[in-house]
């Protein structure tokens, strides 16, 4: 049926929409109608599981005028957002707030996130835990010497960016107007104002790598005397290997005998110099805040032999060592009330009021203030702990 766009929109607009029974259950969020720039509401029947209502805005002012209209809700799922509780608060006074279980896992990782952000240089120089799986790498290939003089070259604008910012947050700016000022995204100035060290660039974890089952093909032709990259590379494409030839010549700088014959002067090793170009330190490197977060508030039966090896490693601080039994018993309480759970324990409200005891006291000023926030909204907690 040719139609064109502008006529199928039309005739959607003009459908009416459709009816829906007041709701009960209700859940609020917030929606972007451009990420990182303009939010709204979005209203959900919990119980019917569909959306009944976008907001313009996610102020408690336009969600207390929405409620004022239904007097049926009888309880109100929302994330952590204050402005949700005080419009929740002031619209359906009457009904229950949950908070809701999975905006309370995120809001931990996130808090786990910042936190090892900010000591992750401190962690970088503890040794690795010995044992384990020696077959997994940590990070790709060292790079040819003229990738690292670029790599050297970004490290050195981030770290110039990091001392701006550091200054302008000792002079007494807002982070919002050095966001605005120097051009940056707003969580990139606010992991540099709470980090003491610079926050090196951390390396991705990866597996056994895209060239492991072709090692021993490629040791024997290194063997042989073979160090042409772009030959070994269309061996190995016979052979099914899908990956790139640069992949191959990372592999191949680490052991050449000689600098490559195209290699440019200026990147050739000096006498004293190896081919290698890897600058790792005394201690291999370490995974990123994101990724260390992410296996702390993990189930401990969930992870794999390389990740208890990389949460060893770091344990060896006393402080992540406090923090991490804080954030696993946390992430522990919420698991277990699940919907789905037949694992809950008997009183999560006492549980929770002596973790809150525990983390307001632990001396870690990002569980702290995590758990200052909790306290804050400990009624609708202790409801997410409680309700389905």
């Amino acid at each position: 049926m040719p139609s064109s766009a502008d006529t199928v929109l039309r005739l959607v607009r003009a459908l009416p929409l459709p009816e829906y029974a007041p709701p009960s259950v209700l859940g609020v969020d917030d929606w972007a109608l451009r990420k990182g720039r303009s939010y709204g509401t979005i209203l959900v029947d919990l119980e019917a599981h569909r959306v009944i209502d976008l907001l313009p805005d996610r102020t408690a002012q336009t969600l207390t005028e929405w409620l004022n209209d239904r007097d049926t809700v009888t309880v109100i799922a929302r994330d952590r957002s204050t402005e949700y509780a005080r419009g929740s608060a002031l619209g359906a006074p009457s009904a229950v707030q949950v908070a809701d279980r999975w905006h309370l896992l995120q809001n931990l990782r996130q808090m786990v996130e910042r936190w090892l952000a900010g000591v992750h240089g401190r962690l970088r120089r503890l040794p690795p835990v010995s044992g384990g799986a020696a077959a997994r790498r940590v990070g790709g290939y060292p790079r040819s010497r003229a990738e690292a003089a670029t790599t050297a070259d970004s490290r050195a604008r981030r770290r110039a960016l990091y001392e701006e910012v550091r200054r302008r947050v000792a002079a007494g700016e807002k982070l919002l107007t050095i966001s605005r000022t120097m051009g940056l995204a707003r969580g990139t100035v606010r992991s540099y104002a709470r980090a003491p060290q610079f926050p090196e660039r951390a390396v991705r974890e990866s597996g056994l790598g895209i060239l492991a089952p072709h090692r021993e093909y490629l040791e024997a032709r290194l063997a042989k005397g073979n160090e042409n990259a772009a030959a070994l590379w269309r061996e190995l494409q016979d052979r099914g290997f899908a990956g790139s030839a640069k992949q191959v010549r990372r592999w191949l700088n680490q052991r050449r005998t000689t600098p490559a014959k195209f290699t440019p002067y200026k990147w050739r090793p000096g006498p004293t110099e190896t081919a290698s170009t890897s600058a790792t330190g005394p201690f291999p490197a370490l995974i990123s805040p994101r990724q260390l977060a992410w296996r702390l508030v993990q189930a401990p039966q969930s992870i794999d032999t390389a990740t208890t090896e990389a949460l060893a490693r770091i344990s060896q601080d006393p402080e992540v060592a406090k923090g991490r039994d804080l954030v696993r018993r946390f992430a522990e309480l919420i698991g277990r009330c699940g919907v789905r759970s037949d694992a809950r324990p008997a009183n999560p409200s006492a549980i929770l009021d002596t973790w809150l005891t525990d983390a307001l006291s632990c001396g870690i000023p990002a569980v702290e203030t995590f758990a200052v926030g909790v306290r804050q909204d400990e009624a609708a907690v202790k409801a997410a702990l409680t309700m389905p």
